[in-house]
């Protein structure tokens, strides 16, 4: 089959799904192996960006996705002002947290943060940008939490090595009590579920 017409395939393809398509769906659609569906996605890229499409093939959550081209996205915004659906800034450092921490408990979130998480964190449930991952294997077998491939798809990201560097312990330090730091740096302290006010409010 042309190389032409197959580059029309997967671009319906993807067009079509909407959400990222692994390799392996792929590969078996259009009757390829994987390293050809590598290939056949990356020259569908160039020919996109050499048609001045306003599309382009993003590898995203462990597939590829057909999505709007950077410079173009505002004026796709403008299409969505009418719903707001930007995360508050409580949500946006519970979400943070668990990212970089996972898997976590809402109670070490909470000693992160030094405030209540239930109405974020239930905010994040919702939009499933984070669902539950198990349970901790200690007494009372808290909830843990982890993000899901709708966070790695809404922030861009192919997988969570993606994440920026965290910053360093003295950075991070600043301003953290002794328990906050220690969860920080990776300890578990056996302190009960904090009383504090809830930061969601």
């Amino acid at each position: 089959m042309p190389e032409r017409r197959m580059q029309g395939i997967l671009e319906a393809v993807l067009f079509a799904a909407g959400d990222p398509v692994t390799a392996d769906q792929l590969a078996k659609i259009l009757e390829l192996d994987r390293e050809s569906v590598k290939r056949l996605a990356e020259e569908l890229e160039t020919s996109l960006e050499k048609r001045g499409s306003g599309l382009t093939v993003r590898k995203v959550a462990g597939g590829y996705q057909l999505v709007t081209r950077p410079e173009y996205f505002f004026a796709v915004e403008r299409l969505t002002q009418t719903v707001d659906k930007k995360l508050s800034a409580p949500a946006m450092e519970t979400l943070s947290i668990i990212a970089f921490k996972q898997p976590i408990t809402k109670q070490e979130i909470e000693q992160i943060r030094g405030v209540r998480v239930e109405r974020a964190l239930a905010k994040l449930i919702e939009l499933e940008f984070v669902a539950e991952k198990g349970r901790k294997q200690v007494l009372g077998r808290p909830i843990l939490y982890g993000t899901t491939d709708t966070f790695l798809r809404c922030f861009g990201l192919n997988g969570l090595e993606d994440l920026p560097e965290l910053p360093t312990t003295e950075e991070a330090s600043e301003g953290m009590d002794a328990e906050q730091l220690e969860l920080l740096q990776g300890e578990d302290p056996q302190t009960e579920e904090g009383q504090g006010r809830d930061g969601d409010e």
